[in-house]
Order: C-alpha cells, then structure tokens, then sequence
C-alpha cells in the first residue's frame, strides 16, 4: 500500500513538473517569419558585412563587442581546457583563448566557417548541439551574441548544459536587449549605416534576428543552472549597458533532462 502511494506521488509530481515547464517556456518554440523580399536579396551580403566589420559602423560594433571577448576569455579556470563555442561564426574569438587542448564549435553557416582563416584551430565542426554525442564533454561551453537569436533558447541551453563536465562552466555574452543605451546604439549606429547603405529599415532585420530579450535569456539560464554570475558593460546598472555576460555553473541536470525529454513528448 505505502510504495503504491508513493508511485502516486511520484507520478503526481511528475505530472506537475512538466506542466510547470511547459507553461515556463511556452513561448517557445519560436517561429522566424521570413524577411521581405527586397531584405532577402541584400541579407547574405549585408551579414557579412556586420561580421567582417566592412563598414567603419561595423567596425566600431565588433571592436565593442571585445567586451564580451575578453571577459568570456578571462573565465577560464585551467589550462587544457576542452571548449565548446555555440554559434562560432568566423571564429572570431578563438584569438582571445590561449591555453586549451581543443576547440569545438556548432555553427550552421558553412559561409561563415569558410570565409574564417582560423578554420585549422578547431577540431569539430557541428551543425547544431543535437548533433553532439552525450559522451564528449567540455570544460567550457562558449556563446557570445547566439542566444538572442535560438528558436528554441531552453532547448539548446539544456542541450548545452548537458555537455558540461562537472565543475564545467557555461559563458555567454549577449546584447542587453530591452536597455535604453542597447536600443540608442543598435538604431542610431547600425541602423542609421544600414539605411544609409540600403535604403531600408534596419528594425525589421533585428526583428528578424533578435528573437529573445535578456529576461527570457535569464530566466532560461537560471532554471538551468544554479550558480549564476552577472556581468554588465560599460556599465554595471542594466539600462546603461549595452552587454550583460553570464558565467554559469552547478548543472540542474534533473531539470535538463526533463525539459528535452518533455520535448520529445
């Protein structure tokens, strides 16, 4: 009788634990309506553009983001470390990393990787964190300016979380999405440039794009992992800054698992 209670319960809590996830996150997955035709055209040309830094506003863009370069950077505890880095695009930061055994990077965009010159330093290239066996394990998973963009944030940050090994520590850098001082820059900078260069609204590309703010990105980081470190610049008061790092460790790995497996349902 007592252990058929207790199956009950099990089986109750269970019930109310996937419940609590699926209305935590139901907003995702999230759907990326397609550009307009006239934005498709340009699209490929001008994302290189922003990545390559071959505007003088783009410059400036990349040369802010070594912010989140070097702080992601100075995260690292040992030396040869394994490294993971979401979303790598020209690998642009591996030059800020000096002491691991190996670099892997999930990246879609053969383009990017491609137009890379630093292609012979990663061992791996994945098409997405699904594709990566469970046995292989990072001391340190890397994202810098990816997790606003994910369809589907908790899936890939639960997928991610995963691969650590223990004491392992998940690093991101992301815009401050939802500041005044990120909504100054990105509308009086890039888009001013970006209208200037093509005639067009640049609000539409980043709607496009930036799919997920920074208190869904928060909110997702700390469902996930227990210990969380919060890091703004220039400034430390969030609507003054314009990137907020998150160093991140002590795995809920109960709570990973039962967010995939609720997917998989």
């Amino acid at each position: 009788m007592e252990a058929s209670c207790k199956e009950k319960d099990e089986k109750i809590t269970a019930k109310w634990q996937d419940l609590t996830i699926m209305k935590k996150f139901n907003q995702f997955p999230k759907v990326r309506k397609p550009l307009p035709a006239e934005f498709q055209l340009i699209y490929e040309k001008e994302y290189l553009i922003n990545r390559c830094g071959k505007s003088l506003v783009n410059q400036i863009g990349l040369y802010l983001e070594g912010w989140m370069h070097k702080l992601i950077a100075s995260s690292s505890r040992i030396k040869d470390e394994d490294i993971l880095e979401i979303g790598a695009g020209t690998l642009n930061h591996i030059p800020w990393e000096k002491q691991y055994a190996t670099y892997d990077v999930v990246e879609p965009s053969r383009l990017l990787i491609e137009t890379s010159d630093r292609i012979s330093a990663i061992r791996k290239v994945y098409q997405s964190i699904a594709d990566i066996d469970g046995a292989q394990m990072y001391d340190r998973i890397l994202s810098i300016a990816v997790l606003e963009h994910l369809e589907d944030l908790p899936l890939d940050l639960a997928q991610a979380a995963l691969l650590l090994r223990q004491g392992g520590i998940f690093c991101a850098g992301v815009p401050s999405e939802g500041s005044i001082l990120w909504y100054i820059a990105w509308r009086f900078g890039t888009g001013v440039s970006f209208k200037l260069r093509t005639g067009l609204d640049y609000s539409i590309v980043m709607k496009y794009e930036h799919l997920n703010n920074w208190f869904e990105i928060e909110e997702a980081v700390n469902w996930f992992f227990r210990d969380i470190e919060i890091i703004r610049v220039p400034v430390s008061c969030f609507h003054l800054s314009l990137y907020t790092i998150v160093l991140a460790q002590g795995v809920i790995r109960e709570r990973c698992v039962d967010y995939i497996d609720s997917k998989l349902e």
